[in-house]
């Protein structure tokens, strides 16, 4: 069933911020696409089954950034 979930990245500042965590994230089994919105940080992740919040941040971090809260 697909799915759209909603995270907030911190530290990105430019676009290549942007394609370096739509990338990693894009790695992830599942994914079908990924938006980000750089001035909030907002990322919305649609996929095609439910993803783990903790899958997110792994691709997250190994991207260098970090989910909010």
């Amino acid at each position: 069933m697909p799915t759209t979930s909603t995270y907030t990245v911190t530290g990105m500042t430019c676009d290549h911020c942007v394609q370096a965590v739509k990338t990693e994230i894009g790695k992830i089994d599942g994914v079908t696409s990924v938006d980000i919105d750089l001035a909030s940080g907002r990322v919305v992740v649609a996929a095609g089954t439910d993803i783990a919040a903790t899958d997110i941040a792994a691709a997250v971090d190994e991207a260098g950034y970090e989910l909010a809260g």
